[in-house]
């Protein structure tokens, strides 16, 4: 039995529906990775930070304290932020 017209078209528009969510898809997860790196980028330089200044330092404290997630903490038990590290503003 040959495909009218009508079934043809449906085929094709199923089709590019299903291209356009598969689009869709790569572009969300290219945009999750993106957000990933940039938060492990930028947690690397704040943690780079604290280690040279004392201000940056007691800000990434008060960052982990407040954490909402116990286990968001316990990722940083064992990190100790430096308390005595100089400070990076100039002043002596």
């Amino acid at each position: 039995m040959a495909e009218t017209e009508l079934e043809r078209a449906e085929k094709r528009y199923a089709q590019a529906k299903a291209r356009l969510q598969a689009l869709r898809n790569r572009e969300a997860t290219k945009q999750r990775k993106l957000d990933t790196r940039r938060k492990v980028i930028l947690g690397g330089a704040l943690m780079d930070l604290a280690e040279r200044d004392s201000k940056a330092a007691a800000m990434l404290d008060r960052l982990i304290r407040n954490l909402s997630r116990e286990q968001d903490r316990k990722a940083f038990a064992e990190w100790d932020a430096p308390s005595s590290a100089p400070t990076d503003d100039g002043a002596s």
